[in-house]
Order: C-alpha cells, then structure tokens, then sequence
C-alpha cells in the first residue's frame, strides 16, 4: 500500500502541477472562461487512462503458467524504466517545463483557442496517468489488489487536494526540493521492480538463474511475514535472491543513484563557472 502510495502522489502531484499552472495561467490572463476545457480535459484523461489501465489488467488476466510470469516480468521492468526516466525528466526539465506550458496556455488564452486549452491538458494528464496505471499493475503483482488500490486512491486524492490548494494560493510548495527528496525512495522502489522483473523472468526461464541462492536470511527476516511483505512491496526484498537478482538490484541502484547526484550537480557546478 506505501509503494501504491507514494508512486500515485508522485504521478498524481506531477499532473496536478500542470493543471495548477495552466489554470492559473488562465485566471491571470482573465480568460476565466476558458477553465472548463481544462477541467473537461482532465476529466478526458482521467477515463482514458482507467481505461488503458483496465485493458492491461485484462491482458494480464488472460495469461497463465509460464505465460502469466513473463507479462508480469515484462511490466516491472518496463514500470521501472518508465520510473527511471521520470525521475531523470523532472529533474532536468520541471522548471522549464512548468514556464513553457504557462507560455503554451496563456498564448491559447490569448487567442480563445478552448480546445487547444483541452488538448494541452489532456496529453500532459493522459501521459501521467498511463505512468500511474503502469506503476500500480506492477505493485499489484508484489501486494494485494485492495492494498494497491487503497494506496493508490489515497495517493491520487493527496495530490489532488495539494495541487487545488496551490491553485487556490493556500499552500506553497518548494517542487524541486520535494521531487529531490522523493526521488530517493523512487530510485529504492524501481530497484526493487527492476529486480522483482528479474525473478519473475528467471521463473519463466527466460533469464538464467546461475545461483539460485546467493544467501537465505528467511530465518531472521521472513518474506512472507508482516515486515518481510512490507519490504518485498516497497523494495523487491527477497530472503533467498539468486545471483543476477542481486546484482540487478545493486546494479540499479548504484547506476541510477550516481547519475541522479551527478545530474543534481550540475546546475550548481553551472552557478559557480557563472560567479568565477
């Protein structure tokens, strides 16, 4: 359910913020008028994302055996890449991002353009919708259906009411700070997907095993227990990984958390050459 959680605020704040500041674009240009497309567009992107992510439940469903575990792999690792580059896309361009679609929205207010307003709107929620729909079928694979919805709904509702409370100017938010500090969790949870994806490939025989053990620690922290669950759902925590499971989770993690800090200095080390 925290994985569900914090994986639906992330998405759910991201499309909350460009709502946020598409209509308030709108309310300063005072084409107030024009805020229905973008409360339709987002209502638009809402049902078609439930739909895409009710096709690929079914799609899931329809698979069995050896079948059911290479769609399930398949998922993590593609839910993990797409996390990755998330993380990777909000660092780099969030600040440019959020000056473009203001620019994009106040030039669509200008020019009474109301289905350009939806247009907008609808592509820029839709994508974060597909992403939330992704992220929530490969958690469920790790969780229950009702622990993952929970946390999901609970997560969406949290960014709805942040990104409603920005708009309205009742609450200020530092968003680079936030999706920093949040990004080191993300990057432990892709981790834990990226080698969850593992195991369920080497279940169906497509990736090999090598070591089926590399060590058992079930004795002290059992995956089936309350605890063990936790982490197996946050983290992909496994009591008796294999070999290339290991090495996908550390792999992971040490690559994804170099380039991030690396990518985080950059902007700093820019600050600095412009002061000398």
């Amino acid at each position: 359910m925290i994985a569900a959680f914090l994986l639906a605020l992330r998405e759910g704040l991201e499309a909350a913020l460009i709502v946020a500041v598409i209509a308030t674009a709108l309310r300063r240009s005072k084409n107030t008028r024009l805020l229905r497309y973008v409360w339709t567009g987002l209502g638009s992107a809402v049902l078609a994302s439930l739909a895409v992510g009710g096709g690929l439940v079914a799609a899931g469903l329809s698979f069995e055996g050896r079948g059911e575990e290479i769609f399930e792999g398949a998922v993590m690792l593609l839910a993990a890449g797409v996390l990755t580059w998330a993380l990777f896309w909000m660092q780099r361009y969030s600040k440019a991002h959020s000056h473009k679609l203001k620019g994009e929205a106040e030039a669509l207010s200008l020019a009474g353009v109301g289905w350009g307003i939806f247009g907008l709107v609808f592509i820029a929620v839709f994508r974060e919708g597909i992403e939330t729909a992704l992220f929530l079928i490969a958690a469920s694979f790790s969780s229950s259906a009702a622990g993952v919805l929970g946390g999901g709904l609970l997560g969406i509702a949290t960014a709805v009411m942040v990104g409603w409370l920005l708009y309205t100017g009742g609450l200020r938010l530092r968003v680079r700070v936030f999706f920093r500090a949040m990004s080191v969790v993300l990057i432990l949870v892709a981790a834990g997907l990226f080698a969850h994806g593992i195991h369920e490939l080497q279940e169906a025989a497509v990736i090999p095993v090598i070591i089926e053990h590399v060590w058992d620690v079930n004795a002290i922290l059992n995956e089936k227990s309350v605890f063990g669950q936790l982490l197996n759902t946050l983290f992909g925590y496994n009591g008796n990984p294999s070999l290339i499971e290991v090495i996908g989770f550390f792999g992971y993690l040490l690559g994804v958390t170099f380039a991030v800090v690396r990518q985080m200095g950059k902007p700093r080390r820019a600050r600095q050459d412009a002061a000398g």
